[in-house]
């Protein structure tokens, strides 16, 4: 047996089940009698429901139930509501509907679930699907942000006036002001940070059981989240929290979109209940892209006010959220915390000013992707940088220096009042530019106009508030055969947390990994959990681990002191074992747990805590694109990055997951957009045919190096790892666009950098 230690890379241990095909994933679980959903969904984007007539369903053969929102209010199932109602900053309540389980009176997107139908078979419930006749009154839609808050636009909902659930303005608008009538240099920008849908491989899906005998549910869920989600299905449900159980085994990604609780998750459960059976639902790949929270869609005008030297003072932006149709999820809560958290990024801006509206229209509800917020907020001061260097002449890289905060301030505290508790800013960005060969690029440049192709190079630093739900909690049990079981709250999704927790136990307790088993994913094996969002895992679930171990240390130091007959004073803890110091006597933690389960003192510990400030992971990218003058196709040729996420659990981890990151950040600059038709209101992205993901030939190899500065917010001093490169693809990937284009007179362009988009902005141009 071997202990591997916080910092090496020892290879994923859970790999092994995956490869060779034992992982479980939803649709791998057997279940007796299951029956099989499908829900009927809306084809309009806006429209009255007159009616809806079942019965030529229910006589169908096979099918077991077909459930309306005439059956989910006779049994008084509720609306899901979303995770924040109030502005977070100022307890201002938001103007909401909340979303029904099944539509009611009034359908909102194309995609929102209308009718439940169970049978015995999938092909039984989709042909019974297709005889249940609704009577729709179709309406107007609204799919921008902007037209729905146009005089005259389509309105939603009567509980949201003016379709705009906040309409706020925050910061030092005064100040703001003030220094851009003083600024000699005002450099402005419209920015559409588009939407995005997440798309993992694993669709959402969920198998649902209830117990009469009990009055218990129990859901089998792809989710990323299940503690907080199974309250708000209870909720819906009518029950205690206690009265529902949710239960994740392995689950084939996220990407946020499974961060939330979802009507469908009500919905198999009540279905379970009404026909007596397991009930299962698995989404269709067309499902997740009309129906998945999506993420992004934020429009931005944008201001920054420098003086004569290129020092920032002060930023102002007006920004206008797109939350679909129903504030679900996180909701306006990304707009009025994360969002706000680290305007000016690493910048020292003394004033900001923000106008901060979202607005419903119709469209698949948003969610949260990585760096929900944050990455907006990125490419907003990111893009202007860029775009100030071009109007000043200024170097963008000795911009950024010169405005960057640096180590000796550190903790800074932002315009906003939050605090960042460490970070070598400058050096990071100057570790990525060397590394980079940033002087080089000339001789690249010049190369690639050889071949009668663009070049250019951009440049983008990132930094995010990582945290998620603020409590969490670890159960620590010492097994009767000399194994430990791992209780977290936290939630895996392929991030690796079956190797890298039991490094942080193994490196506490000095115990070989092998004798760690993991556990998670069961709202009945611990009391609470924050689950997986916002990079989270690591610093409280760790935080977690690393303080359980100390309370562990000190119990097994009075039982040592018992078996080796010597003053607790002289016992000292290492490499696994309770040595008496100054002699050769010892004993291993492994015989001091069996001996204090024989005297009733057993060494298992509980520990749950809550955190009072996040960590900030934080770095500089680099890229290099090449463009064809004649198609307008973008090719990502180098990508460089230099990242600071404190202490690395597992160096190899933490690559691969900075490396997902970038990928899907580039996949946002390059190919990625869900594009809704203006009028109709439906989804014309709605299939891989016209949604691309990144694929291997879309990207460079990677070449990513670490500039850690231990984090003082938690006693490993990690900081969390998986959103770095989806914030900072983006912007970096655009101002390197930008710059390849500036020479022959573009300015910008929207949406990502496809061929058609570029070749557009040429035409343009000339």
């Amino acid at each position: 047996m071997t202990i591997e230690r916080m910092g090496e890379s020892p290879r994923r241990r859970e790999d092994a089940r995956f490869v060779t095909g034992q992982g479980a994933y939803l649709d791998d679980l057997k279940f007796d009698d299951v029956a099989q959903a499908v829900v009927l969904r809306s084809p309009h984007a806006h429209a009255i429901v007159k009616a809806i007539d079942t019965r030529a369903a229910r006589g169908m053969p096979g099918v077991l139930a077909v459930l309306t929102a005439i059956e989910a209010e006779a049994d008084g199932l509720k609306p899901l509501r979303p995770y924040a109602e109030a502005n977070i900053q100022t307890g201002e309540p938001f103007a909401f509907a909340a979303q029904p389980l099944l539509a009611s009176g009034k359908v909102r997107y194309a995609g929102e679930p209308v009718a439940l139908i169970v049978a015995e078979t999938i092909a039984q419930a989709l042909d019974a699907a297709e005889r249940v006749v609704v009577d729709y009154e179709p309406l107007p839609a609204v799919v921008s942000a902007r037209e729905a808050r146009a005089e005259g636009a389509p309105q939603l909902a009567d509980e949201i006036p003016n379709n705009t659930c906040l309409d706020w303005h925050t910061g030092d608008t005064e100040g703001a002001h003030a220094a851009f009538a003083a600024a000699a240099h005002v450099v402005s920008l419209e920015l559409d940070n588009h939407r995005i849908v997440m798309n993992p491989m694993e669709p959402r899906g969920g198998v649902g059981t209830f117990d009469p005998g009990t009055g218990r549910y129990t859901l089998h869920v792809s989710s990323q989240n299940i503690h907080i989600n199974r309250n708000f299905v209870a909720r819906s449900l009518g029950v205690e929290p206690k009265d529902v159980r949710f239960r994740a085994h392995d689950v084939g990604g996220g990407f946020g979109a499974k961060n939330f609780a979802y009507v469908e998750h009500a919905l198999v459960l009540w279905a379970a209940r009404k026909v007596g059976r397991p009930v299962k639902w698995i989404a269709s790949r067309s499902e997740v892209f009309l129906s998945d929270h999506a993420a992004r869609d934020m429009q931005a005008e944008a201001s920054l006010a420098l003086d004569g030297e290129g020092r920032f003072l002060a930023l102002r932006i007006a920004s206008i959220a797109n939350l679909g149709a129903y504030m679900a999820g996180a909701g306006g809560g990304v707009q009025t915390f994360q969002y706000i958290h680290l305007q000016g990024s690493v910048y020292r801006i003394p004033s900001i000013a923000l106008h901060v509206v979202a607005v419903v229209t119709n469209t698949a509800p948003i969610g949260v992707t990585r760096g929900p917020g944050f990455a907006e907020a990125i490419n907003i001061v990111e893009r202007l940088i860029d775009a100030a260097a071009r109007q000043t002449g200024f170097d963008r890289t000795a911009l950024r220096r010169r405005n960057m905060v640096p180590p000796e301030a550190m903790p800074m505290t932002n315009a906003f009042g939050f605090q960042v508790d460490s970070g070598h800013f400058a050096e990071s960005l100057d570790k990525a530019l060397l590394r980079a060969d940033w002087t080089g690029f000339e001789a690249r440049r010049q190369e690639s106009e050889r071949g009668g192709r663009l070049r250019g190079r951009g440049v983008a630093y990132h930094i995010k508030a990582t945290g998620g739900p603020p409590d969490e909690n670890v159960d620590v049990r010492f097994e009767a055969d000399g194994t430990i079981s791992l209780i977290t709250g936290t939630q895996h999704i392929g991030q690796g947390h079956e190797t890298t927790f039991p490094q942080i136990l193994s490196t506490r307790l000095g115990i070989p990994n092998e004798r760690i088993r993991l556990v998670q994913g069961d709202t009945d094996a611990i009391p609470f959990g924050g689950g997986h969002g916002s990079s989270r895992a690591t610093y409280m679930g760790g935080t977690a681990i690393w303080r359980a171990s100390d309370e562990i240390v000190a119990k097994g130091t009075v039982l040592a002191a018992e078996a080796l007959e010597a003053a607790e004073a002289d016992i000292r803890f290492e490499e696994g074992r309770f040595v008496v110091s100054g002699t050769d006597r010892a004993i291993g933690l492994i015989e001091v747990a069996a001996l204090g389960r024989e005297k009733g003192k057993p060494l298992d510990t509980f520990h749950a805590w809550k955190r009072e400030h996040m960590t900030f992971p934080n770095g500089a990218h680099v890229v290099e694109v090449e463009i064809d003058r004649d198609t307008g196709r973008v090719d990502l040729a180098r990508y460089t990055a230099v990242d600071d996420y404190g202490v690395l659990v597992n160096p190899m981890i933490a690559t691969g997951q900075a490396h997902g990151a970038m990928a899907q950040g580039a996949g946002q600059a390059l190919l990625e957009h869900a594009t809704y038709d203006g009028t109709s209101g439906q989804m014309v992205a709605g299939s891989f045919m016209d949604y691309a993901l990144p694929r291997a030939d879309d990207l460079p190899s990677f070449d990513l190096g670490f500039n850690p500065t231990r984090c003082t917010t938690n006693p490993l001093g990690v900081k969390g790892c998986g959103e770095a490169g989806a914030i900072a693809a983006f912007p970096a990937i655009a101002n390197a666009i930008l710059d390849a284009l500036a020479p022959l007179g573009v300015k910008g362009f929207d949406g990502p950098a496809t061929p058609a988009r570029i070749w557009q902005a040429l035409q343009e141009a000339r």
